[in-house]
């Protein structure tokens, strides 16, 4: 069975940072697109970051561009959310996801399977 387990979620004050780590349990990245979305409260989820290493292409949220990067240690099968100057704005439930892509836009996807999320709090 796919599983993907994150880690690394917390409470920061505006401005600080987290790094967020999405391991793959039971199967490899290897061919698949990743990619970190999240909601809050109320609002719908959205995608945050992704890559797809078989097209090559990265992809990122307009207002997270500079701050956010995603990553990849195909060594540990884990994918990475780092996540700098952080607003109040950004708090969210963010989990990760693994899926095919047969597509330019790395958010478009099939087959997934999804992380149990993690709660990033940004605090004014």
């Amino acid at each position: 069975e796919r599983q993907l387990v994150e880690s690394g979620g917390g409470l920061v004050q505006a401005g600080g940072s987290l790094r967020l780590s999405c391991a793959a349990v039971g199967f490899t990245f290897d061919g698949y697109a990743i990619g970190w979305y999240r909601q809050a409260p109320g609002k719908e989820r959205e995608g945050v970051a992704c890559f797809s290493s078989t097209h090559n292409h990265t992809e990122y949220l307009e207002s997270v561009k500079g701050r956010f990067i995603i990553s990849s240690d195909s060594a540990e099968n884990t994918v990475y959310l780092e996540m700098n100057s952080l607003k109040p704005e950004d708090t969210a439930v963010y989990s990760c996801a693994a899926y095919y892509s047969d597509s330019d836009y790395c958010f478009e996807g099939y087959n997934e399977v999804w992380g149990q999320g993690t709660q990033v709090t940004v605090s004014s």
